[in-house]
């Protein structure tokens, strides 16, 4: 062994005092360190291999750690961490003792007796951050959609009404439905199905740009939502692009009950609040109601007596709605009401519905001398719905048919259907036969009209 490792090996730690060897007493250098003043080797801001090891005996850092607060500012040499995990109402601990369980070192020993080091000083009570309020709805892509309260969601009808509606019936009766298979045993089916062929190429007419249907009437309770509800499905039903069918009637429509929606949320008014130009077809349908036989809904209520819809929402819907539903059939309120004529003015074709009756008809004809005196020929792309809304009727349906089509319009006669006339949701497994045929055709002339328009 040399003399130099005879000298390390003789080195033994004191506890204080001087003490003489090759480096000096080191542990009294590292007091002094720590107590922030005297001079030495240690001073020089180094440490060797055993001054952090016994930093790390004491339970205090060296010169490298995190410091704490401290007089001389946050980095000043000698600060003191306090413990991150103790409570801030938790006595500080005693000066010079180690955080945590572990025995005091002779090292911490010495400290306390030579160097006092002041008492750590409580930290201050944080207090806690006030609660963010979560969003009440997340909309798509992150902070680029408008946040808006989500509304709360209502039923279309009370359950004690489903259990009162019953068994729906079938809109042909047995012995109907008995006559027209011996009939179809006569006549020929080839026609027929070249006919059908026909029609159903009418209706799925490519577009361009989506197109938008508007129904109305001139009085409440003729039908007007049902010949919506049934042209939006017919319309999905043979279509391979998104059919929207919207409820621009805030009076309590009956639409959202006849297309099968067990309960609303978001409105059209809503919906015209949190429309942004990013929004996809994907974000778009999150506010909508899917209905059961395909398409989708967007109702005007939920089910409360509330504001109209005004005219700016609805321009700004059905414009907004038309990049993603290739056909948008809106159920709009009656005439001569501002969103029915703003609809019908702007609608690429129309419907409207007539009850045949007298007074009915009488008041839709002046309705299409109205459309005939608008600044765009707005005559040429209607369509006229005569609905029958009883089996015993009393107006002749040709004559009724003929008075209309003397204003220059092509009307639809929609027969009287049990299943429609019972209320509830619409099945189309469960309609007559000349309703399907009817609506088939209302729907056909309707895209026929709505596609010619640029």
């Amino acid at each position: 062994m040399t003399s130099g490792e005879q000298g390390r090996g003789q080195e033994q730690p004191s506890t204080h005092g001087g003490g003489s060897g090759g480096g000096g007493d080191w542990q009294q250098d590292v007091l002094r360190e720590l107590g922030g003043g005297g001079s030495g080797p240690s001073d020089a801001g180094t440490h060797t291999g055993a001054e952090a090891e016994a930093g790390a005996r004491a339970g205090v850092g060296t010169e490298g750690d995190a410091p704490g607060p401290h007089v001389g500012g946050p980095h000043a040499p000698g600060a003191v961490l306090p413990d991150a995990s103790a409570s801030p109402d938790a006595p500080p601990s005693a000066p010079g003792a180690p955080d945590g369980p572990a025995s005091p070192s002779p090292i911490a020993a010495d400290r306390a007796i030579d160097e006092p080091v002041p008492e750590r000083p409580a930290a201050p009570a944080v207090p806690d951050p006030a609660p963010v309020p979560a969003p009440a709805s997340v909309p798509a892509h992150g902070s680029r959609l408008p946040a808006a309260p989500a509304p709360e969601s209502s039923p279309t009808l009370d359950p004690r009404l489903l259990l009162a509606l019953g068994r729906p019936l079938r809109g042909d009766s047995v012995t109907r439905r008995t006559g027209r298979a011996l009939r179809g045993l006569t006549s020929s089916a080839a026609q027929d199905v070249a006919e059908q062929t026909r029609i159903a190429r009418e209706v799925q007419q490519p577009v361009t740009t989506g197109r938008v249907v508007a129904v109305t009437s001139i009085s409440g309770g003729v039908g007007k939502s049902t010949v919506s509800a049934l042209l939006g499905r017919t319309l999905n039903h043979y279509r391979h692009d998104p059919v929207l069918t919207l409820e621009a009637d805030a009076a309590l429509g009956t639409l959202p009950v006849r297309l099968g929606a067990e309960a609303v949320r978001w409105t059209c008014a809503d919906l015209a609040s949190v429309l942004h130009p990013s929004m996809r077809l994907t974000d778009v349908t999150g506010y909508l109601v899917p209905v059961p036989d395909g398409g989708w809904l967007l109702p005007a209520s939920r089910g409360q007596v509330g504001p109209p819809l005004d005219m700016t929402a609805y321009r700004k819907v059905t414009l907004a709605l038309r990049r993603y539903f290739a056909v948008t059939v809106v159920d709009c309120e009656t005439l001569p009401g501002e969103v029915a004529r703003t609809a019908m003015d702007t609608a690429h074709a129309r419907v409207v519905v007539s009850p045949a009756t007298a007074e009915g008809v009488n008041a839709t004809r002046q309705v299409l001398d109205w459309l005939a005196r608008l600044p765009h020929s707005a005559l040429a792309t209607t369509v006229v719905a005569l609905v029958s809304g009883t089996p015993d009727a009393l107006l002749d349906g040709k004559t009724a048919a003929g008075h209309l089509k003397e204003a220059g319009v092509t009307v639809v006669t929609v027969p009287y259907d049990r299943h429609l006339a019972g209320g509830g949701p619409i099945r189309t497994d469960l309609l007559a036969h000349d309703t399907r045929q009817a609506v088939l055709r209302l729907a056909a002339e309707v895209m026929g009209r709505a596609v010619r328009v640029r």
